[in-house]
Parts: structure tokens; sequence; C-alpha cells
């Protein structure tokens, strides 16, 4: 009977590890390619999940619609991108509740 050794792991997923390390930009920027804005917006999510956990789609709803209630309309458009990551439809629901941004 052989013997096989698997070391332990470091307990970080690769896939988390290599989209949480810093993009490095190879575009130029005025490519009109928006690759560098999807990364941070993903980067966001998950630190925001990590955070929350499995209400973290929700807390970024109630974020948003603050951000709204207050009148800063690039938050409301931020964390409605990052609720969008975590889960499309009530993303969707909260773009029709406030219909004058589009998303």
């Amino acid at each position: 009977m052989s013997i096989r050794f698997a070391a332990a792991g470091t307990g970080v997923s690769p896939a988390v590890a290599r989209v949480l390390r810093c993009p490095a930009a190879r575009q130029a920027a005025n490519d009109g390619d928006d690759r560098l804005l999807q990364d941070y917006l993903l980067q966001a999510a998950l630190r925001h999940f990590a955070r929350h956990g499995l209400s973290a789609a929700r807390q970024a709803g109630h974020i948003a619609l603050r951000a709204h209630r207050e009148g800063d309309s690039i938050g409301f458009l931020h964390w409605l991108a990052i609720c969008r990551k975590l889960d499309q439809r009530l993303a969707d629901r909260l773009a029709i509740q406030e219909p004058r941004y589009d998303p």
C-alpha cells in the first residue's frame, strides 16, 4: 500500500487571491475598455461580501438607497453596481424604484 502526502493548503483560494491582487494596467487608459473598472467593482463586491456574508447584496442595496435619499448620485450608482455584482435581480428592482438613475 502506498502512502501519499498532501501538504495543508494556505487557506486562501487561489481564485479569490488572484482577484484581490491589484490589477496591472496593461492597456492605454484611453482605449475605452472598462476592464479596470470591472476589476475594481469585483474587488469592492468581494470585500463587501467578506464583511457582510450572505446579506451583502441587501446591505449594498440599503446603502445605495440611503445615498439616493441624501442626493449622492455617484454613491448610489457605486453601491448599485456592487449590489448588481452580488444580486442582479435585487439591483434591477432598485434601479426600477429609482428610475431617474440609469444603471
